[in-house]
């Protein structure tokens, strides 16, 4: 009877799913970040990584972190639809993480983006890079984008340039929402998006079992 129930209430991807081809983007820093697609595997590795952010009110970490979190968990036990993650490793380290939900071909939301290391513009990248899977490899028309801080309106909506969407209730507890068009998104791409592929091999089994470090937002508050 529970299986049979489990077979109504659980979702996973009902429309094609194409991987996203690993790239190597090289911060100002002269760091070199992997980003990579997550499987559902690992979710229980990036949710200990989320898991000491709960509790920082700092740039509302508090309320991001409480929702990556939740979607994750929801795609691991298949409650969440169409559902990608991103990560971002550098030596080895779990440096940040973004996801996305596909609504159907067509419409992607635009989910989260979670810098754990901060000041490099790892939060941008990564970004950056999950729009790429959703017009570039996915092909959907549009994305919708909200944001839940200042500093994230000011990285998403402002540097992207994103048009408002009047009316239209963001599903992360219907906030206003913005669009990125595809023609946006190609107008937009020479300066946002970068990367190289393919990845260096010893890059690429670097980022394969990445470690968690504490996030840097931790670090400044019990400076």
């Amino acid at each position: 009877m529970e299986e049979d129930i489990e077979s109504i209430l659980g979702v996973d991807w009902d429309i094609p799913r194409k991987p996203y081809p690993p790239k190597m983007v090289t911060l100002a820093t002269g760091e070199k970040m992997v980003i990579r697609e997550a499987s559902m595997e690992e979710v229980p590795l990036l949710l200990n990584a989320i898991r000491p952010l709960l509790a920082v009110r700092s740039d509302y970490y508090d309320v991001v972190s409480a929702r990556v979190y939740a979607e994750l968990l929801g795609w691991y036990r298949y409650r969440v639809r169409n559902e990608y993650c991103l990560i971002g490793v550098i030596d080895g380290k779990l440096v940040g993480l973004v996801n996305n939900r596909l609504v159907n071909k067509k419409t992607c939301i635009s989910l989260h983006t979670l810098a754990i290391r901060t000041g490099r513009k790892i939060g941008a990248h990564l970004f950056a890079a999950k729009q790429e899977h959703a017009i570039e490899n996915l092909e959907v028309e549009e994305i919708l984008v909200t944001a839940e801080s200042p500093k994230g309106f000011n990285l998403l909506v402002i540097e992207w340039g994103l048009e408002f969407r009047p009316g239209v209730q963001h599903e992360l507890g219907g906030a206003n929402s913005w669009v990125l068009t595809r023609e946006a998104y190609y107008k937009k791409k020479p300066k946002l998006v970068f990367g190289e592929r393919p990845v260096p091999k010893e890059l690429y089994r670097q980022s394969l079992q990445p470690e968690i470090i504490v996030p840097d937002i931790l670090r400044r508050e019990s400076d």
